[in-house]
């Protein structure tokens, strides 16, 4: 889509921000950028896009004046949309998108999107892998770390793209329209943006809003908020379950994973637990959902089959990072919210040291606290949640605490602390944001401090 002398206003110098601004300079559009953090200097600001993308710039806040002179906003997904300046140009009949409602208008070709609270990245990295085995032109893209609106100019009408979206940028979608969606699960999170469970469910489900009866929205069977909603979809529901044998779907048979369209008499394997890579029943339901998608999709079964056995875990979600006197030590900085911590834990097969902590995102850590059982013998805190959590633990019994200051020292202490024979686990069931730019870094910071152990 063209976008020429269209002014439009991008709120955000991220790397969704800088995408987008990239995308409207290829589409024509007269570009105002705006970052509300007064902090940052025009020179820093303006390093962060390419030499020749061109735009006006504003640090602070947005004159009323110019809010009259604007055809459409592009809100970054950090940006809540309750802000004054965004509901006041809401107000003036301005429609306010986000950077994937303006990639899904600019791009081409199919379109299968996916997102839930947990399992995002994991079942996006691994469709995306599944229909590269088959389609020649794919990109996967999104909440995955690569803006949709980077490729959008690329992609034509045989381009397949994977698009794993949060329910930040469900918020400010209006003609995003997937042919395949898929949510994971919902548990509670982004209480501090969405306020209740009720609108974090709604942002949600708008991942189907625009599909038809014709197309499929792929839902986990064993989850309650999914099973309400699910007759309000307007896409054919296809259902995947790691406790229930369906009469049409995909679910976990022991340790086969079967699929049934529903038209074939006999239930299909599509492999076993063992012939993947992958940790944990939360990784089987991920697998589940990634190969309806590409069922639906048209890919082969043996497609299918040999993406799913050579997959390798993602990056920062139970990754394991290396072995040191014995202790085995696994990075799962993208468990950012208990409910995602918790699978971390019950993956484990060993005595495990959790290190915990990080930014309040009002979300309550008894149900984590509750699944650490046998299994946990220590809990190294950090991070503005670390009173909060510990007072939770102290409450459940349980006693093993130790506060630290730094990602680093609570590495060391985990260390000794740990003996041979057991697994020191970071999951921090918190944003990183506060001590760290993203979850990514404090991965990485992990995993640097864990290779300089001796």
């Amino acid at each position: 889509m063209k976008f020429t002398n269209k002014k439009v206003l991008v709120v955000g110098t991220g790397k969704s921000g800088v995408a987008a601004v990239r995308l409207l300079n290829k589409s024509g559009a007269e570009v105002i950028v705006l970052e509300g953090n007064t902090s940052f200097s025009t020179e820093e600001i303006i390093s962060r896009f390419p030499k020749d993308a061109e735009f006006d710039l504003i640090i602070g806040e947005l004159p009323e004046q110019k809010m009259n002179n604007i055809d459409f906003v592009i809100l970054s997904p950090g940006v809540p949309t309750d802000l004054p300046f965004v509901v006041k140009l809401q107000e003036k009949n301005i429609p306010v998108w986000g950077e994937i409602e303006l990639a899904y208008l600019c791009g081409a070709g199919k379109l299968f999107a996916i997102t839930g609270t947990n399992g995002k990245t994991t079942t996006t990295a691994l469709t995306g892998e599944i229909m590269k085995t088959y389609f020649k032109d794919v990109y996967v893209v999104g909440n995955i770390g690569y803006p949709y609106t980077e490729y959008a100019a690329q992609m034509t009408e045989k381009s397949v793209t994977v698009a794993e979206v949060s329910s930040f940028q469900l918020e400010t979608i209006n003609k995003f329209h997937p042919q395949i969606s898929a949510i994971l699960n919902i548990t509670p999170d982004h209480l501090n943006r969405h306020h209740t469970m009720e609108c974090y469910v709604e942002a949600k489900a708008r991942i189907a809003k625009n599909q038809n009866k014709d197309e499929i929205c792929v839902l986990n069977y064993e989850d309650e908020y999914l099973k309400k909603i699910a007759k309000d979809i307007p896409a054919k529901i296809f259902w995947f379950s790691s406790e229930h044998e369906l009469k049409e779907g995909i679910w976990l048979d022991g340790e086969k994973i079967m699929y049934c369209d529903g038209e074939e008499q006999e239930p299909v394997m599509v492999c076993t637990i063992h012939d993947m890579k992958l940790l944990g029943k939360h990784n089987y339901e991920n697998v589940m959902a990634a190969v309806a998608i590409a069922m639906h999709a048209g890919v082969p079964i043996d497609c299918i089959r040999k993406a799913v056995k050579e997959f390798n875990a993602v990056e920062h979600r139970i990754e394991y990072v290396r072995e040191v006197n014995g202790v085995k030590y696994y990075n799962d900085s993208k468990g950012t919210n208990p409910d995602a911590a918790i699978k971390a834990v019950e993956a484990m097969v060993r005595p495990t040291i959790v290190i915990g902590g990080g930014y309040d995102k009002d979300s309550s850590y008894d149900e984590w606290i509750a699944s650490f059982g046998d299994k946990v013998k220590a809990l190294v805190l950090l991070g503005q949640t670390k009173d909060k959590i510990a007072a939770a633990a102290k409450k459940a019994g349980f006693a093993n605490i130790i506060m630290t200051e730094s990602l680093e020292e609570a590495v060391k202490v985990s260390s000794e602390q740990a003996k041979s024979g057991d697994a020191v686990l970071l999951s921090p069931a918190c944003a990183s944001w506060g001590m760290f730019k993203n979850f990514e870094e404090r991965g990485d910071l992990f995993k640097q401090y864990v290779n300089s152990l001796e």
